[in-house]
Protein backbone atom coordinates (compact mmCIF):
# COMPACT_ATOMS: atom_id res chain seq x y z
CA UNK A 1 0.00 0.00 0.00
CA UNK A 2 1.37 3.43 -0.94
CA UNK A 3 2.11 5.88 1.82
CA UNK A 4 0.32 9.18 1.82
CA UNK A 5 2.58 12.20 1.58
CA UNK A 6 2.57 14.69 4.39
CA UNK A 7 1.22 18.17 3.80
CA UNK A 8 4.76 19.54 4.12
CA UNK A 9 6.10 17.44 1.27
CA UNK A 10 3.04 18.14 -0.84
CA UNK A 11 3.54 21.88 -0.35
CA UNK A 12 7.25 21.73 -1.24
CA UNK A 13 8.38 23.51 -4.36
CA UNK A 14 9.40 20.77 -6.73
CA UNK A 15 11.56 22.78 -9.07
CA UNK A 16 13.67 25.03 -6.94
CA UNK A 17 15.99 25.78 -9.84
CA UNK A 18 13.36 27.97 -11.55
CA UNK A 19 12.72 29.80 -8.29
CA UNK A 20 16.44 30.33 -7.75
CA UNK A 21 16.86 31.60 -11.32
CA UNK A 22 13.97 34.05 -10.82
CA UNK A 23 15.49 35.43 -7.65
CA UNK A 24 18.95 35.72 -9.20
CA UNK A 25 17.53 37.33 -12.33
CA UNK A 26 15.63 39.90 -10.29
CA UNK A 27 18.69 40.65 -8.16
CA UNK A 28 20.91 41.14 -11.21
CA UNK A 29 18.33 43.33 -12.95
CA UNK A 30 18.00 45.54 -9.87
CA UNK A 31 21.77 45.67 -9.41
CA UNK A 32 22.20 46.63 -13.05
CA UNK A 33 19.67 49.42 -12.72
CA UNK A 34 21.17 50.76 -9.50
CA UNK A 35 24.81 50.63 -10.63
CA UNK A 36 24.47 51.91 -14.19
CA UNK A 37 21.85 54.61 -13.75
CA UNK A 38 23.04 57.72 -11.87
CA UNK A 39 19.66 59.41 -12.43
CA UNK A 40 18.06 57.26 -9.71
CA UNK A 41 19.43 59.39 -6.85
CA UNK A 42 18.19 62.50 -8.60
CA UNK A 43 14.70 61.04 -9.07
CA UNK A 44 14.61 60.06 -5.40
CA UNK A 45 15.66 63.49 -4.15
CA UNK A 46 13.52 65.44 -6.61
CA UNK A 47 10.27 63.44 -6.84
CA UNK A 48 10.02 61.11 -3.83
CA UNK A 49 11.72 62.69 -0.81
CA UNK A 50 9.62 65.91 -0.71
CA UNK A 51 6.37 63.91 -0.54
CA UNK A 52 7.02 61.68 2.47
CA UNK A 53 4.33 63.49 4.43
CA UNK A 54 1.73 62.98 1.63
CA UNK A 55 1.29 59.20 1.25
CA UNK A 56 -0.99 59.19 -1.81
CA UNK A 57 1.28 61.46 -3.83
CA UNK A 58 4.28 59.40 -2.69
CA UNK A 59 2.66 56.16 -3.89
CA UNK A 60 1.71 57.79 -7.20
CA UNK A 61 5.21 59.19 -7.77
CA UNK A 62 6.78 55.86 -6.76
CA UNK A 63 4.65 54.03 -9.33
CA UNK A 64 5.62 56.52 -12.01
CA UNK A 65 9.30 56.25 -11.08
CA UNK A 66 9.03 52.45 -11.26
CA UNK A 67 7.57 52.66 -14.74
CA UNK A 68 10.24 55.16 -15.77
CA UNK A 69 12.94 52.65 -14.91
CA UNK A 70 11.58 49.61 -16.71
CA UNK A 71 14.53 47.42 -15.79
CA UNK A 72 13.69 47.80 -12.11
CA UNK A 73 9.99 47.37 -12.87
CA UNK A 74 10.84 44.19 -14.81
CA UNK A 75 12.81 42.92 -11.82
CA UNK A 76 9.78 43.41 -9.58
CA UNK A 77 7.60 41.51 -12.07
CA UNK A 78 10.11 38.65 -12.12
CA UNK A 79 9.89 38.48 -8.31
CA UNK A 80 6.07 38.43 -8.52
CA UNK A 81 6.39 35.53 -10.97
CA UNK A 82 8.62 33.70 -8.51
CA UNK A 83 6.03 34.21 -5.77
CA UNK A 84 3.33 32.69 -7.97
CA UNK A 85 5.64 29.80 -8.81
CA UNK A 86 6.06 29.07 -5.10
CA UNK A 87 2.27 28.96 -4.80
CA UNK A 88 2.23 26.32 -7.59
CA UNK A 89 0.55 28.69 -10.05
CA UNK A 90 3.06 27.96 -12.77
CA UNK A 91 1.17 29.53 -15.69
CA UNK A 92 0.64 32.82 -13.88
CA UNK A 93 4.21 32.86 -12.57
CA UNK A 94 5.53 32.18 -16.05
CA UNK A 95 3.39 35.03 -17.40
CA UNK A 96 4.85 37.52 -14.91
CA UNK A 97 8.41 36.35 -15.51
CA UNK A 98 7.89 36.69 -19.25
CA UNK A 99 6.31 40.12 -18.82
CA UNK A 100 9.18 41.36 -16.65
CA UNK A 101 11.87 40.07 -18.97
CA UNK A 102 9.91 41.32 -21.98
CA UNK A 103 9.60 44.85 -20.60
CA UNK A 104 13.28 44.90 -19.79
CA UNK A 105 14.17 43.61 -23.25
CA UNK A 106 11.93 46.21 -24.92
CA UNK A 107 13.59 49.03 -23.04
CA UNK A 108 16.98 47.64 -23.98
CA UNK A 109 15.88 47.30 -27.61
CA UNK A 110 15.05 50.99 -27.68
CA UNK A 111 18.47 51.80 -26.24
CA UNK A 112 20.12 49.56 -28.85
CA UNK A 113 18.22 51.36 -31.60
CA UNK A 114 19.30 54.72 -30.22
CA UNK A 115 22.94 53.60 -30.00
CA UNK A 116 22.77 52.35 -33.58
CA UNK A 117 21.42 55.69 -34.80
CA UNK A 118 23.94 57.77 -32.86
CA UNK A 119 27.07 55.61 -33.03
CA UNK A 120 26.38 53.74 -36.26
CA UNK A 121 26.76 50.35 -34.56
CA UNK A 122 24.89 48.62 -31.73
CA UNK A 123 28.16 47.35 -30.28
CA UNK A 124 28.59 50.65 -28.42
CA UNK A 125 25.67 49.57 -26.24
CA UNK A 126 25.88 45.77 -26.43
CA UNK A 127 29.46 45.33 -25.20
CA UNK A 128 28.90 47.23 -21.92
CA UNK A 129 25.51 45.49 -21.55
CA UNK A 130 27.13 42.06 -21.81
CA UNK A 131 29.50 43.02 -18.98
CA UNK A 132 26.79 44.52 -16.77
CA UNK A 133 24.52 42.81 -14.25
CA UNK A 134 21.52 43.71 -16.42
CA UNK A 135 22.71 41.42 -19.23
CA UNK A 136 23.23 38.56 -16.79
CA UNK A 137 19.80 39.24 -15.26
CA UNK A 138 18.11 39.01 -18.66
CA UNK A 139 19.84 35.72 -19.43
CA UNK A 140 18.87 34.28 -16.04
CA UNK A 141 15.28 35.47 -16.51
CA UNK A 142 15.03 33.79 -19.89
CA UNK A 143 16.44 30.61 -18.34
CA UNK A 144 13.89 30.80 -15.50
CA UNK A 145 11.07 31.27 -17.99
CA UNK A 146 12.25 28.20 -19.90
CA UNK A 147 12.65 26.05 -16.82
CA UNK A 148 9.17 27.00 -15.66
CA UNK A 149 7.66 25.78 -18.89
CA UNK A 150 5.72 22.58 -19.11
CA UNK A 151 8.02 21.28 -21.81
CA UNK A 152 11.04 21.67 -19.55
CA UNK A 153 9.23 19.86 -16.74
CA UNK A 154 8.36 17.06 -19.13
CA UNK A 155 11.96 16.80 -20.28
CA UNK A 156 13.15 16.61 -16.67
CA UNK A 157 10.70 13.82 -15.95
CA UNK A 158 11.75 11.80 -18.97
CA UNK A 159 15.44 12.38 -18.34
CA UNK A 160 15.03 11.23 -14.75
CA UNK A 161 13.31 8.04 -15.92
CA UNK A 162 15.70 7.43 -18.81
CA UNK A 163 18.88 7.65 -16.74
CA UNK A 164 18.29 4.47 -14.65
CA UNK A 165 17.16 2.60 -17.78
CA UNK A 166 20.33 3.60 -19.57
CA UNK A 167 22.44 2.56 -16.58
CA UNK A 168 20.69 -0.84 -16.38
CA UNK A 169 21.21 -1.39 -20.08
CA UNK A 170 24.93 -0.66 -19.76
CA UNK A 171 25.37 -3.17 -16.89
CA UNK A 172 23.52 -6.07 -18.51
CA UNK A 173 25.84 -8.78 -19.82
CA UNK A 174 25.84 -9.38 -23.54
CA UNK A 175 24.57 -12.68 -24.78
CA UNK A 176 25.96 -14.25 -27.88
Amino acid sequence: MARTTSWWKARRVKHRDALLLCILSSAFLLAGELTTNPVLAYVYSQYLAPYFDEPLVLVYNTALAGLAFTTAFGAVLVLVGAAYFVQARIARGRFFVGLGIGLTSLSLASRIAYATLVEGTPLAFLVPLAKSPTGVGILLGVAAHTVMGQYALLLKKHARQAWPRWRRARRAPRRA
